[in-house]
């Protein structure tokens, strides 16, 4: 039977199953409800601050970032945000101390005149073969000399520069021409996003509440005969209409596709008693993300295979939550962390606890190998990081597998869990 939709076919729909919706996701929520909580300039400077100590502690006079997550969180600024993740559109020029400059798309200049982190918006100078053809290396330079002319201004006594994204052409244009000493600002991005505000503990929150309310949706129209891209666009439609971004992934499978996990969403239609298993990776309200991974069953009733898989996979979570609290090492928590079944290790989920923020964020915890080489294991957890928990069970070889994630806040006493959907919920 071919279980893929053709997309010349017709399909009908079978009659619905009588779900019950979950109120407390569906009901009135609103994520500007949450604006009232929120001081977003104080937000603003606390991230251009943490920011700015990163810098300092290291001994950078300037930073240049284009990654649009990264020009996101220390100014609070964005403009066609993923069209910018492929084309060198916009960028901001940050130094230890002096003036925030932003480099803005031509035209949109006039956009964030208001906010408190810019001190000045200049017209862009890119240089990508989309815009200028075999101009890239002219204008290269042009933007080199208007690094220069910056960091002589506003970092002369300091030829450390950190650059988070740049293609070969720009770091090529700047070292050929001037003594600049080139790090790599991701680290100290990474490290300033991963102790949250309390301005930005309510943006997760909204985020979050987005995703349990298209996460609802989505339980309440599986049914047999549906598409999981169909079932999908339901998290897309709730995370737009409610003022969310973009969502980073397609990963939601279902039945003999959701075993080995990672494969994106497809036309393959949802059959009778299927797992169907997915993973938010939702960008929503004020640019914070939800990462919530779930494992439904069509239908609303496991077989003891299913049902097997499903409390091995809650177990994992549950077991792995209660290690972790501020000044636990990453290590010690590998050592001590739940043990996957022999039969499940080789469809092991990348990590076991990431940081969330932005997006997928620093740390990143890895299942270990041997002599731990296989990642950084070397620093802490620390009070108010916020972190995923996951788990994946499937057993090699086997039809189905289930995938389940839940977010935390980590405080003084241990994990306060931030997700409100059931973990269990089927």
């Amino acid at each position: 039977m071919n279980l893929f939709k053709n997309k010349n076919i017709e399909r009908k729909i079978g009659p619905k199953f009588g779900k019950k919706i979950h109120n407390n996701f569906i009901n009135e929520f609103k994520p500007r409800l949450y604006e009232n909580q929120i001081n977003f300039d104080r937000m603003r400077m606390y991230r251009l601050n943490r920011v700015r100590e990163q810098l300092l502690k290291n001994d950078i006079g300037a930073c240049i970032l284009f990654d649009p997550i990264n020009i996101r969180y220390a100014t609070d600024t964005t403009n066609m945000a993923v069209f910018s993740f492929h084309l060198m559109t916009r960028y901001v020029f940050i130094p230890a101390s002096g003036p925030v400059i932003l480099f803005e798309y031509p035209k949109c200049e006039h956009i964030f005149e208001n906010n408190c982190t810019i001190d000045e918006v200049r017209h862009v100078i890119s240089w990508d073969f989309f815009s200028w053809g075999n101009s890239v290396y002219q204008k290269a330079l042009e933007w080199a000399k208007a690094v220069d002319e910056l960091m002589q201004k506003y970092s002369s006594d300091n030829i450390n520069l950190a650059i988070d994204v740049c293609d070969p052409a720009g770091i090529n244009a700047l070292q050929d021409n001037y003594d600049y000493k080139l790090f790599n600002a991701q680290k100290y991005l990474e490290i300033a996003r991963s102790i949250k505000s309390e301005d930005e503990i309510v943006c997760l929150q909204a985020s979050i509440k987005t995703a349990e309310k298209g996460i609802s949706l989505m339980h309440e129209k599986l049914q047999a005969n549906v598409t999981e891209e169909e079932l999908w666009s339901y998290l897309h439609k709730t995370n737009i209409e409610n003022g969310g971004e973009w969502i980073e992934t397609r990963l939601l499978s279902s039945g003999s596709r959701t075993n080995p996990w990672l494969q994106e969403c497809s036309n393959r239609i949802i059959q009778q008693g299927d797992l169907v298993a997915f993973d938010t990776d939702m960008v929503g309200p004020y640019g914070y993300c939800a990462d919530i991974s779930r494992t439904f069953v069509e239908g609303g009733k496991l077989n003891d295979e299913q049902k097997k898989l499903h409390n091995l996979a809650y177990e994992n979570i549950k077991y792995n939550e209660q290690l972790i609290k501020p000044g636990v090492t990453f290590r010690e928590f590998a050592e001590k962390a739940w043990k996957l079944p022999d039969n499940c290790y080789d469809n092991h989920y990348p990590c076991q606890v990431h940081g969330i923020g932005m997006c997928d964020e620093w740390p990143f915890i890895a299942y270990p190998d041997k002599d731990y080489s296989n990642g950084d294991y070397s620093s802490v957890f620390e009070e108010n990081m916020v972190i995923c928990v996951e788990s994946y069970i499937g057993e090699v070889g086997e039809k189905e597998g289930v995938k389940l994630e839940d977010q935390y806040l980590i405080t003084k006493n241990g994990l306060k869990l931030l997700t409100n959907y059931p973990l269990n919920q089927i």
